[in-house]
């Protein structure tokens, strides 16, 4: 009874202090919000050609991409939603932090190097440079649009659950205004600064996200006088589970069901990075091949240092605050980062507000950045594969090009808004993962044949990414993330899921590669050889690389 009331009166104190510093904490969440704009601005204004909008004119250094890959990848899913997914289901959580590192070693082998050799600015040129250019680069553009937005609608989600806290907005039409927000915000930012824009945001979002985790890691391990082992013990008592928190099987392995679920999210999220289209069009802001592999070496060590950090984080959270409090205020524990900060700074003090406005400030600016960078990807693949090669037939002007990306990026924007206020209850990782499972689908089989199958065609890269991408996108629409649970799927009231699994990868990745496969054995195209071995000289070699 007195461990119950002792709880309310903690969260009703916590309530009363974030009101009576809340002028506090949206000042200094103003203020980041404006630095990121100001770069943005400043950057725009450098932005001069298509290469520039596109490609940040192939100015950046290995470091300076490395940190911009970087603050592209460690997402709202990295930090709300592991630390969320850690402090609610411990170990299983965990594996979200292990599957994203070890995803960028498939990048990093197999595609960094040449995709940076082979192509200009999107995903499509690879492509198009051996086969028939319409079709597959309108492959290219539509599989790149649809990941780019199951990709927008995580970031949605971790904004209207931060801005929500920080306003203390509890009302479902209040949440929804805030993803309205978010996306008008990532649509002035890309339109505005293109990749230079973006990149620079990206590089001061990693510094700021890395030294806000730092700090929180450090004050998490000096709460436990840096003793690892008391943290996971106080972490495993106060979740309820006692050795079960610690252990596998807590989310992934109660059933034959969820066992196969481990199976389906762990292989998507190890091949998807290496078909993210904000990703891969990264690798062609380097002037050199050199330049792209060691961006990614810098990224791996930036990002394996980030996510140690989220198991400090996530164990911390449940550690310290507990699984009650954290559901309280989002039930996927998207919020369970920034309550450890005020917890850490102070609940109840100037301290804890402070700790709360740049923790969350630093989450918001890394949302801002990652839309930005996949708004980017999608609007870039439109204009530049769908606009300008297939509707104009290369005609276009690189103003009518530019035009068409930044009008392509309003529509984009506001397709993003609509589905993001549907998924603001659901876990920002596990929507994350969905992005990797559809990338891996589509993109991923496709690139790999083309880089290094001469018998690929056409038809087997239509088949692959359309097959790819149909498959997996259904068999999320009809799965438990859409319908079927009244606590975190998308549409609560209803339940039309007969897939069982939460992430389709199982069933669609292989089914992408196979399809890529007998559509090449069955067409009737001859394959150009010639092509294939231009390409081949190209992406290992790098002559001729634009």
């Amino acid at each position: 009874m007195s461990t119950a009331y002792h709880s309310h009166t903690a969260v009703q104190l916590a309530a009363s202090s974030t009101t009576e510093h809340r002028p506090l904490i949206i000042t200094l969440f103003a203020v980041f919000v404006a630095a990121t704009l100001g770069i943005t601005v400043w950057a725009g204004r450098q932005t001069k050609s298509a290469s520039d909008f596109y490609a940040g004119g192939r100015q950046f250094t290995a470091f300076q991409n490395g940190l911009a890959v970087s603050g592209d990848y460690m997402s709202a899913a990295s930090f709300l939603g592991i630390a969320g997914a850690i402090a609610l289901f411990g170990y299983d959580g965990f594996l979200y932090s292990i599957g994203f590192l070890v995803a960028w070693l498939v990048a990093l082998l197999l595609v960094a190097e040449p995709l940076r050799n082979s192509g200009r600015y999107t995903m499509g040129d690879v492509l198009a440079y051996r086969m028939r250019q319409r079709p597959v680069r309108t492959a290219s553009g539509v599989s790149t649009i649809v990941v780019s937005i199951f990709y927008l609608l995580a970031q949605m989600a971790g904004a209207g659950v931060l801005v929500s806290l920080l306003l203390g907005i509890t009302s479902d039409a209040g949440k929804i205004l805030i993803v309205a927000l978010v996306g008008v915000l990532m649509i002035v930012y890309v339109t505005i600064g293109g990749m230079k824009g973006t990149t620079w945001v990206q590089m001061v979002k990693a510094v700021l996200l890395i030294a806000g985790a730092l700090l929180m890691t450090f004050l998490v391990l000096l709460k436990f006088d840096f003793n690892i082992s008391d943290l996971l013990g106080t972490a495993a008592e106060k979740s309820t589970h006692g050795a079960a928190f610690l252990e596998p099987g807590l989310k992934y392995g109660a059933t034959g069901t969820s066992k196969l679920d481990f199976l389906s999210l762990g292989i998507a999220l190890v091949l998807g990075t290496a078909g993210l289209p904000h990703i891969l069009i990264r690798f062609y802001t380097v002037p050199t091949a050199k330049a792209a592999r060691k961006s990614v070496n810098w990224a791996i060590g930036i990002i394996g240092a980030f996510y140690l950090m989220t198991i400090a984080l996530g164990f911390g959270a449940a550690a310290l605050i507990g699984p009650d409090e954290i559901k309280a205020k989002n039930p996927a524990g998207n919020a369970a980062a920034p309550q450890l900060a005020e917890y850490l700074g102070g609940v109840g003090t100037t301290g804890g507000a402070v700790l709360l406005a740049v923790i969350s400030a630093v989450a918001f600016a890394t949302i801002l950045a990652v839309v930005a960078g996949l708004t980017l990807a999608s609007s870039s693949s439109f204009a530049h594969d769908i606009y300008a090669n297939v509707i104009r037939k290369g005609k276009a002007t690189e103003k009518e090009e530019m035009r068409a990306a930044r009008w392509a990026t309003v529509l984009i924007g506001a397709v993003a808004i609509a589905l993001g206020a549907f998924a603001r209850d659901m876990n920002v990782a596990g929507l994350v993962a969905l992005a990797f499972a559809v990338a891996a689908s589509a993109n991923l089989p496709t690139i790999l044949y083309s880089l290094f199958w001469k018998r690929f065609t056409t038809q087997g890269a239509l088949w692959s990414i359309y097959g790819g991408l149909a498959t997996s996108v259904i068999l999320v629409l009809f799965s438990p993330v859409v319908s079927g649970n009244p606590k975190t799927s998308m549409f609560k009231g209803v339940d039309f899921a007969w897939f069982p699994l939460e992430n389709p990868g199982l069933i669609s990745i292989p089914l992408g590669f196979l399809l890529g496969w007998i559509g090449s054995l069955l067409s009737k195209e001859e394959p150009d050889k010639g092509k294939y071995a231009e390409l081949e000289v190209k992406s290992l070699t790098g002559v001729g690389a634009h």
